[in-house]
C-alpha cells in the first residue's frame, strides 16, 4: 500500500510540474500580448490623430448650397 501512495504522489508531482511550466508559458505569452497590445493601441493613435490633421486641412464642404464661384 506504500508504494500505491508513492506513486500516486509522484504522478502528483509530476502533474504539478506539468501545470507550473504551462502556467509559465501562458503567462509569458500573455505577456507579449499586452505589449503587442500597447504598441497596436499606439499605433491606431497616432493614425487617428494624423488622420484628423489631414482631415482639418483639407477644405471642407461648406453649409451653403451655393456653387462654386467658376459657375
Amino acid at each position: 500500500m506504500n508504494t500505491q501512495v508513492e506513486d500516486r504522489i509522484d504522478d502528483l508531482e509530476a502533474k504539478m510540474a506539468f501545470q507550473d511550466d504551462t502556467i509559465q508559458a501562458l503567462n509569458d505569452m500573455v505577456g507579449k500580448q499586452q505589449l503587442e497590445l500597447d504598441t497596436l493601441h499606439r499605433a491606431v493613435e497616432l493614425l487617428a490623430r494624423r488622420q484628423a490633421d489631414l482631415a482639418a486641412t483639407m477644405p471642407g464642404e461648406t453649409d451653403d448650397d451655393e456653387p462654386p464661384p467658376h459657375y
